[in-house]
């Protein structure tokens, strides 16, 4: 069946005290909403609709920024989520297929569960995701008839008698797509709140003579956020069960809970992290490598075999060949490291590419900025770079070829070539006492005149 996401994303986020709309807070390094988009991509959706309200020009950027092919439509008003899935209408005009509506501050549905349901609708009319709530609160209840759902009631319009019910309704709702909006046009806002819930397409089904029914998931996946509170325990979560589900992949993390991990972390088995490691978004490590302790990684791919850290930092466009090391204190950035180079401790590569067995020195610098452009420095395999050399971009050094200790190279080097770029050692014999002297007299001079 061909699928449509349709992701609620207009809130305002009182709770938050925040500019930043409620659904662009991170998680693991993303927006909420993106959580939410990804959940949906192995459903392989034909469209998808992102609709924004609060901070709307916002919402369009991220949103573009991970897929520009998302449709992005406002909610002016705030009348209900069945007046926001409304919204989404003309974006789907003609769309024959089945349509799943989300929502940006629910990032943590599985894509097992949307697969359940998108499976349940080839028997039903509508299916609602629900959950067992150990305190249902103040979650709308569903009302099961057997295996069908008989209706939604809200919190605020359920009986004593509903109140006990544990069956809680996450939003989270599968129909085709004509029908989702046929029903909508039905319901109305009469009920405590005057607002237009997505909820009553269930009762305006069943009375229509129309089969729903309800999937259920574990209460975490439907966990919605609004608050800073709720944000950091969701982060929590998030990182205990990641750290969880690595261990169970034979990653060893020699101290879990100090290592923080991005949602699209891929780390393989064998591959040791030492304490206070942080992955940002975009990592990918190899099975045998070892990240040492107080590094952080972004947008890198480090190969098997590979060393990092310890307190090395690896930027976006980093990518290390096998067997590479990188030093303490090193920061790679939009560089190649070939396999077996080493980049020791106190350097900085950037928009470089480090050829095979080469080995940079300690404070080697690739200084690739001018101000206004970048340039690209090429270090050949088995180069030797000597320590507290400066590479002056654009910039290539021959394979084999060494520079001295303290060098600026501001010129290409031939395969195996000595460079040297310093100024001549200078020696005068006694100038040290001398000069000592002097600083010493002119210091007690000043002592007596104060």
């Amino acid at each position: 069946m061909k699928t449509a996401l349709i992701i609620l994303a207009a809130g305002k986020g009182t709770r938050m005290n925040s500019e930043l709309p409620k659904v662009l807070h991170p998680i693991a390094g993303e927006p909420m909403l993106i959580h939410a988009l990804e959940a949906g991509t192995r459903l392989e959706p034909d469209r998808s609709v992102v609709v924004a309200g609060h901070g709307a020009d916002q919402v369009r950027a991220a949103t573009v920024a991970h897929d520009a092919m998302i449709a992005v439509v406002e909610q002016n008003e705030q009348l209900g989520t069945a007046h926001a899935v409304a919204q989404a209408r003309a974006s789907l005009a003609g769309f024959d297929g089945m349509a799943l509506v989300l929502y940006g501050d629910t990032p943590f549905i599985r894509p097992e569960t949307l697969e359940q349901m998108q499976t349940s609708l080839a028997e039903n009319d509508v299916v609602v995701l629900g959950f067992e709530a150990d305190d249902p609160a103040r979650y709308g209840r569903l009302v099961m008839d057997g295996q069908q759902l008989d209706r939604i009631v809200e919190y605020k319009d359920a009986s004593t008698e509903e109140r006990m019910i544990t069956l809680c309704n996450s939003g989270v709702v599968a129909c085709k797509a004509d029908l989702l909006f046929d029903l909508i046009d039905a319901v109305d806002n009469e009920n405590a709140s005057e607002e237009y819930y997505l909820t009553d397409i269930v009762g305006i089904a069943r009375g229509r003579g129309l089969s729903a029914t309800a999937v259920t998931c574990d209460a975490w996946e439907t966990v919605g956020i609004n608050s800073r509170s709720e944000l950091a325990k969701a982060e929590a979560d998030f990182q205990s069960r990641a750290r969880a589900a690595l261990l169970e992949d034979g990653v060893t993390l020699t101290a879990p809970e100090t290592v923080f991990l991005a949602r699209d972390t891929v780390i393989g088995r064998d591959t040791v992290v030492e304490p206070n490691v942080v992955f940002g978004p975009g990592v990918t490590v190899e099975s045998g490598a070892t990240i040492r302790a107080f590094s952080h990684l972004e947008g890198c791919h480090v190969s098997r075999g590979s060393t990092v850290g310890p307190y090395a930092r690896l930027r976006p466009g980093a990518e290390l060949s096998e067997n590479v090391r990188i030093g303490n204190f090193v920061e790679i950035k939009n560089a190649q490291i070939a396999e077996g180079a080493k980049v020791n401790h106190l350097s900085y590569v950037g928009d470089a590419f480090v050829g095979a067995g080469a080995n940079l020195g300690a404070g080697t610098i690739t200084c690739n900025y001018d101000g206004v452009m970048k340039h690209h420095t090429h270090i050949g395999a088995g180069a030797f770079i000597g320590s507290n050399t400066m590479l002056v971009a654009p910039v290539t050094i021959g394979d084999g070829a060494l520079t001295g200790s303290g060098s600026v190279i501001t010129s290409d080097v031939e395969p195996d070539a000595l460079a040297l770029a310093r100024a001549p050692q200078v020696e005068k014999p006694g100038m040290a006492r001398k000069l000592f002297e002097m600083l010493k007299a002119k210091k007690a001079k000043q002592q007596r005149g104060s």
